[in-house]
Parts: C-alpha cells; sequence; structure tokens
C-alpha cells in the first residue's frame, strides 16, 4: 500500500517493551491474525478471548467510582465468557476489583496483569476489533497503551463481513447487506483514522495486505512499534491459531493455487454491487493506496447517500448511547456479543 499514516516515533527511555498492545480494527481485517502473530512471537500471556470490556461489559454497569457497580460488575464478569481466564487467583483480583478500580481501564488492568503474572509475561495484549471506536477511553484510563489499527480493503470486509451475517441483525432489508458492511467498514476505519493526530507515538496503522504479502517488513515495524523482538520465523514455526489455521470466510475452492485471503473482491463481488460499493468506499479507499475498479463517483445517486447517511447515523447514535451509559439503553440497544457470551 501507498499511503500509511506512520505516527509512531521511537523515544528512547520509554517503557515501552512493557505497555500493553492493544490491536484493534474492523472485524474480518485481520485482528485475529495479527494478534496471534504477537502471540506466536513469545513474551505475551496467551488468552485467545476477546473481552469486549469497553464496547460491551463496562457500559452495562455505569461509573466504577461505586462500589455497587463495581460489585455488579463482578457479577456480570463472573456470569460471562467474554473475561474467562485460566492460571489466576480469581479471590485476589475481585479483592482487587473492589479496592482499587476506579475505572474501565482499571478493572482491565488488573485482570490482564494478574493473567501475565500468572504466566510469567511483563505485558499483555488484548484482541477486541470493536475497542478501535474506543481509542480515547482506553487512552485515559490506560496511558501507557500501545494500539495497532490494521485496516484491510473495504471490499474484502464488506464479502467477508457479509458471508458471515454480521449485521443481519440491524438490517432494513437483507438486500442491503453487503452495502451496509461497507459502509460499516468505512465508519469504524475513519473512526479510528480520527484518532492518530491525538494518540501520536502510540498509535501504528498496518495494512492487512502487508501483513500476507510482506510479513517480515510488517513484523519489523510492528516489533519496533511496540520495543519487542516479532521473529518472523518463530511467528512461523510455533503459529498459534489462525497463523497456521486461518481464519476465512471465502470458499478457497475457487482459488486452485490455495489460500489467498488479499483482493478476493475482484473474483467474488456480485454482478453490478461493486460499482455501488465503490461510490459508497471509494474516498476512504483512495486515501489508504487501494486502487479502484471503476471511475471513482462519490455516492450521489440519492438511494445510495440515504443509505450511508442512515446507517452512519444509527451507528453512531447507537455508539453514543453506550457510552452515555443511558438508563434504557440496553433495552434499545442490543449488543451482538453481550447476548452470546452474558448469561
Amino acid at each position: 500500500m501507498s499511503t500509511v499514516v506512520e505516527q509512531f516515533k521511537p523515544r528512547s527511555g520509554t517503557q515501552r517493551s512493557k505497555s500493553p498492545v492493544f490491536v484493534v480494527g474492523c472485524p474480518r481485517s485481520g485482528t485475529s491474525l495479527l494478534y496471534h502473530s504477537l502471540l506466536s512471537a513469545g513474551g505475551f500471556p496467551f488468552y485467545d478471548e476477546e473481552t469486549h470490556f469497553f464496547s460491551g461489559l463496562a457500559p452495562r454497569v455505569g461509573s466504577l467510582n461505586h462500589l455497587k457497580n463495581r460489585k455488579k460488575l463482578i457479577e456480570k464478569w463472573r456470569r460471562s465468557d467474554c473475561l474467562k481466564v485460566t492460571g489466576i487467583d480469581r479471590e485476589q483480583v475481585e479483592r482487587q476489583i473492589l479496592n482499587d478500580c476506579r475505572n474501565s481501564g482499571d478493572f482491565l488492568r488488573i485482570v490482564m496483569d494478574n493473567m501475565a503474572r500468572s504466566q510469567n509475561a511483563e505485558r499483555w495484549s488484548e484482541k477486541t476489533p470493536d475497542h478501535v471506536l474506543y481509542l480515547r477511553e482506553i487512552k485515559r484510563t490506560i496511558p501507557n497503551a500501545l494500539f495497532i489499527h490494521i485496516i484491510r480493503d473495504g471490499r474484502d470486509v464488506a464479502l467477508s463481513l457479509d458471508g458471515k451475517g454480521f449485521l443481519n441483525p440491524y438490517l432494513l432489508r437483507k438486500s442491503h447487506s453487503l452495502l451496509v458492511c461497507g459502509i460499516y467498514w468505512d465508519w469504524l476505519v475513519e473512526s479510528g483514522r480520527n484518532m492518530a493526530q491525538e494518540l501520536g507515538s502510540q498509535y501504528l496503522e498496518v495494512r492487512f495486505e502487508d501483513l500476507v504479502s510482506k510479513p517480515r517488513e510488517t513484523f519489523a515495524r510492528v516489533g519496533d512499534f511496540i520495543d519487542q523482538d516479532l521473529d518472523h520465523d518463530r511467528i512461523r514455526d510455533q503459529g498459534v491459531c489462525t497463523v497456521s489455521n486461518p481464519n476465512t470466510s471465502f470458499d478457497n475452492s475457487k482459488n486452485p493455487e490455495g489460500f489467498n485471503p488479499v483482493d478476493r473482491w475482484r473474483q467474488d463481488f456480485p454482478s453490478g454491487e461493486l460499482g455501488k460499493v465503490e461510490a459508497l468506499l471509494g474516498d476512504n479507499l483512495l486515501k489508504l493506496g487501494y486502487e479502484l475498479s471503476t471511475a471513482h463517483k462519490p455516492a450521489r445517486d440519492i438511494r445510495l447517500w440515504s443509505l450511508r447517511t442512515y446507517y452512519r447515523s444509527y451507528f453512531s447514535s447507537r455508539l453514543w448511547m453506550k457510552t452515555h451509559n443511558l438508563p434504557l439503553m440496553k433495552y434499545f440497544v442490543r449488543d451482538r456479543y453481550l447476548a452470546k457470551h452474558e448469561q
């Protein structure tokens, strides 16, 4: 990719080598591959769960300055798979939460620090894709956090999200699914990139396509950013989770040469849909260095413009309701992950 935001500038005397690392990005953009590559490199505790803490669990309980809310949070944690952890003294962790936890970052830090110590690691990493929407809150409550924003071609992401039925619960019409998945990518990527300047040297962008086609160079960049050796040969040999078993929604039988997750949109896009998606996403795709297959025409079609406006407003409204912890939020904002994990 020719256009990459380079915010990272190493500074001597910092404790980057012990800072927690957050891997974020639109779902289906390679967050799992990058995160599991970090685990494969060593130095991080093994933890193959998405916490959804800032996006799902924390907004349900209110301010953690209040003891009653900390108790409520512990109860939700006990009933949830989202923060299932092995190898820690849960009673000790809960005592720390009751005594020392005053915000969302405190809670996650207490849990993850204990897990890291239990596995003899000096730092930890966390991967919840939609935490890309909560970078400011994570930075506020975990000041030394480092953020890796992985970005993939929005056309491939839209196809993958659509194949998984990711946004089906929120669609007005099923026929809109592929377009809405593209709009969702556009909204999430823009939200993350808007934080780049504010986060400065704590923010790094990585292209999924570079991770796949130029892994050594990409791991070298990421390793410099987090101040940790990410040896490509070790990552390949250890092969944790998706490093050795790709997590794909595409039909690989169409590719006789084997698995290739890059530019799947060229062969898999339904006829007539590509022009619409590029009209909706073209501005961001071009900014990110992706080439378009059609002459770029912004979404001036009233139907496309209305669809984009409606769903971006809808996604933003849901986010606002979550972050402001409205009393009726849980009735109007159904969180797909809490619905799955919380019993």
